[in-house]
């Protein structure tokens, strides 16, 4: 049987998903209006390295 806490991202997992993406394209946007000769790929990267990388800065600070 799957623990509360499961159930529970069960439920939110789509959101949380959808945020993340939200937050990749605002970045995108951002980077496209700033340099509009940007090349897409390399932003990309940068911004889903920097976005891992807060991920894992989280990951320390909340879970020690």
């Amino acid at each position: 049987m799957a623990k509360i806490e499961e159930l529970e991202l069960e439920g939110h997992r789509s959101e949380i998903i959808a945020d993340v993406k939200n937050l990749a394209e605002k970045y995108r946007a951002i980077f496209d209006w700033d340099v509009p000769e940007i090349d897409q790929n390399l932003a990309d990267r940068l911004i889903l390295g920097e976005i891992r990388k807060a991920l894992d800065d989280l990951e320390k600070e909340l879970l020690g």
